[in-house]
């Protein structure tokens, strides 16, 4: 990514190919293709959003016998603590007890989860 250039999250349509380029290793836009499932997008759709990323620093390429191999240079935990935090912000009034909050009464997590949370901050502050 260049220098001093705000990280951008990802587009609904851009996170599947970096999900792909994270989990897979760097791949051709035919295997990309091929990895979608149906309806799959055109190979020109997905070439045009492989550029649209490259263009914004997160995918890198190699040219191999004249095709270009496409690569990660961005890394998944950079997105996620950047997508966590504006969606703690924008839903919920920068408030991640809200946020969790939110989980529990929807059952997303239980309370072994947040037993381990909790653990896991204790054993941070007894570190410090």
């Amino acid at each position: 990514m260049k220098a001093g250039r705000k990280k951008q999250l990802l587009t609904e349509k851009e996170l599947p190919i970096m999900q792909m380029l994270w989990d897979n290793g760097p791949l051709f836009v035919r295997e990309m293709v091929a990895l979608y499932p149906e309806p799959k997008p055109h190979f020109n759709t997905i070439a045009t959003l492989v550029r649209i990323l490259e263009e914004k620093g997160h995918v890198g390429h190699e040219t191999i016998n004249g095709s270009h191999r496409f690569h990660a240079i961005a890394a998944r935990e950079d997105f996620q603590k950047k997508s966590l935090s504006e969606i703690v912000a924008n839903f919920f009034n920068n408030s991640y007890k809200s946020a969790v909050s939110a989980l529990a009464e929807e059952e997303k997590i239980s309370v072994e989860e947040l037993k381990e949370i909790i653990n896991l901050i204790e054993s941070k502050n007894n570190k410090r």
